[in-house]
Parts: structure tokens; sequence; C-alpha cells
């Protein structure tokens, strides 16, 4: 890349990131790492989850320590398939120049499912079906008890 000179036209920034639309676009697309046959059924709504989750109108500090200990919980009861429900988060027509991303929850979830200490008992993160919430929630499935 060549240094810039006074005079010349700045390169045009590229387009900004949809936040929503990546998340969604990754998850889809991360490679499967789970049996096929009960991924399949999973994905279409078809295997029932064992327990389920609901962290609407939780803040971040508050639904931490509760996913944690709720994930914990259910791969120490031999549980494989959780349902997390974060919502989708609300709408916002601020006019603000800085974009306030959407459904903060349901963004830092997928990422604290992959840190320790849940990483270790956390075999696959979907979107679930459309029957189990869709976007505004996710399957979790859990490596087996040893």
């Amino acid at each position: 890349m060549s240094a810039f000179r006074i005079g010349e036209k700045a390169a045009p920034k590229p387009h900004p990131p949809r936040p929503d639309h990546d998340l969604s676009q990754r998850l889809a697309h991360a490679p499967i790492r789970m049996d096929h046959a009960a991924f399949r059924k999973m994905t279409r709504g078809k295997l029932k989850p064992e327990g389920r989750i609901d962290l609407h109108g939780m803040t971040l500090s508050q639904a931490h320590p509760v996913l944690t200990r709720f994930i914990l919980d259910a791969h120490d009861a031999g549980k494989r398939l959780v349902l997390v429900i974060t919502g989708k988060g609300k709408d916002r027509d601020t006019p603000d120049p800085i974009p306030i991303r959407r459904g903060v929850l349901r963004h830092q979830v997928p990422m604290w499912l992959h840190m320790p200490p849940l990483g270790a008992v956390v075999l696959d993160i979907r979107e679930a079906h459309q029957r189990h919430g869709g976007g505004g929630a996710y399957y979790v499935y859990l490596k087996k008890p040893r």
C-alpha cells in the first residue's frame, strides 16, 4: 500500500459489517462437531431440548453466571441438548452516529459458550429452529459426561 499524498482522494471506506447477519452466517457455516443424524433432527426442530433457560430481561452481568451454572448443571445431569433463549433484542430508533448493536445477549452468549469453563463441555451451538425460538434462541449440544 502506498503512502497517502496531499491532494489525493482517500480510498472509499468498506461497508460496515452487519453484526446480526454475520452472527447467523458464522453459526450456520461453522463445522458440525456432533453426530450428523442428530444434527439433521436438531436443525429441523425434531429433537426436543432436555432443558431450557430464558435470559430475557437480564443484563450481561446477571446472565453470564446464570448461564454458566445452567450449562454446567445440565452437563452434570447428563443432558445433551439444551435451549438457551436470549431474545432478538430491542429495536432502537436512535439517530446516533454510532450504531447500537441489537441484541447484546444474543451476540455474547455464543462467545461465552466457547470460552472456559463452558467450552470444555459444549460440543456445538446452532440457532434454534423456528419452533423453539428461531434467531432469538440457541441449541447447545453438550458433550457426554465422563
